[in-house]
């Protein structure tokens, strides 16, 4: 396993560069950059096949440096330099533990003040060449692929809120025991409480730059899913303990490698299981027993479905119906995965999990939604 890039590149290259890099953030990171591409690529689509149009904004132009301006220049120079300066002189400290140093009080104020000095002055410097003696408001052409970037940085601050708010849910006695440790941890994200909060907040702002929301839940669709098995792989990489349950003896007619029936996940960024001999670090866990790698059939399944909605995309006459076809193949996907996979299980029907309720309920969606919408054609062509 590779806790840290650190671990990936000295297991490919033999050298250990020492990088505040967590695995499963990057492959994270990865999948956002991965789903805006295809975001992009599908909004300039159907955006030439006349489905999705460009908006019309006012700008405000030839204003010179505002109080609003100096204020975010300062205050963001300030934070940057603050903590910038501090990991070049404390760097061991921020390859330890990025997050607890992030979001720590150490930092360098000399360093802060220079960077918010320079931030502030460039800002100045920028704003006076573009300055009017009267600023006056023009109107632009704005396409909806020139969002994207705005609505990925919103998908992945509410989405990572309302993951870590549904895995505190699901896993409410951890929490308990250790809630500011659990809350800063970048492992311990449910995709669904993700998918929601993202949902609610996307689509609110595509509602205000005049999106359908129909066109819009398509377009995301194929990137969804493509986006989860990316964010399975730092799952499986980094060991953050989303795998299975004990594996069953591995069957004679099994044809693929050993670790895909069943693996121990050693160096696992949990420190969860039985020390492994010789080891010497931070991360020296490995499972007692081989478990099921569950991560690895849910980027298997994620990446057939989404080039089985990639590839049906362009068939598909009426708007909505690939995302709600998306809704029932993920659901599908995690009800099953769940039945060999390690979770929380609440104390109904006889044992079900957060993400079984959640994915049923998105199966139920998904046949309702294709229902609505073959009903309302019919209607609308009677």
């Amino acid at each position: 396993m590779y806790p840290t890039i650190s671990y990936l590149l000295e297991d490919l290259f033999g050298i250990n560069i020492p990088l505040p890099i967590q695995t499963f953030g990057f492959f994270v990171a990865l999948s956002f950059i991965a789903g805006a591409y295809f975001i992009s690529k599908e909004f300039k689509r159907k955006e030439k096949e006349g489905l999705v149009s460009k908006i019309k904004q006012k700008k405000l132009v030839g204003e010179g440096m505002t109080i609003k301006d100096w204020f975010s220049s300062i205050i963001g120079g300030f934070l940057i330099g603050f903590k910038l300066v501090e990991a070049i002189f404390d760097y061991n400290s921020l390859v330890q533990n990025p997050q607890e140093f992030i979001l720590s009080t150490k930092g360098s104020i000399i360093g802060g003040i220079l960077v918010a000095l320079i931030s502030s002055f460039t800002k100045y410097k920028e704003k006076e060449k573009t300055k009017l003696p009267k600023p006056k408001f023009i109107e632009q052409d704005v396409h909806p692929y020139q969002l994207v970037g705005n609505m990925i940085m919103i998908a992945a601050i509410s989405g990572i809120i309302g993951a870590k708010i549904f895995a505190s849910l699901e896993n409410w006695g951890d929490f308990v025991k250790d809630p500011i440790g659990q809350l800063l941890s970048f492992s311990g994200l449910t995709f669904y409480g993700g998918l929601i909060f993202g949902a609610i907040s996307v689509s609110y702002y595509a509602k205000k730059n005049g999106i359908k929301l129909l066109h819009l839940i398509d377009v995301f669709a194929p990137s969804l899913i493509l986006a989860y098995g990316i964010g399975r792989a730092g799952c499986h990489f980094s060991g953050d303990g989303d795998w299975g349950i004990v594996a069953s003896n591995q069957p004679e007619w099994w044809f693929l490698p050993d670790w895909m029936w069943s693996y121990n996940y050693p160096n696992n960024v949990i420190n969860e299981g039985i020390l492994i001999p010789g080891c010497e670090g931070k991360f020296c866990y490995q499972l007692a027993e081989n478990v099921y790698p569950t991560p690895i059939y849910e980027i298997i399944m994620a990446g057939l479905i989404f080039l089985f909605l990639w590839s049906i995309r362009k068939k598909i006459k009426i708007p909505g119906m690939l995302f709600f076809i998306y809704l029932i193949l993920n659901g599908i996907e995690r009800f099953f995965i769940e039945k060999i996979r390690v979770n929380t299980k609440y104390d109904l029907l006889g044992g079900i999990t957060q993400a079984e309720i959640i994915s049923s309920i998105l199966i139920l969606i998904g046949i309702i939604g294709i229902f609505v919408l073959i009903k309302r054609k019919e209607n609308y062509y009677q």
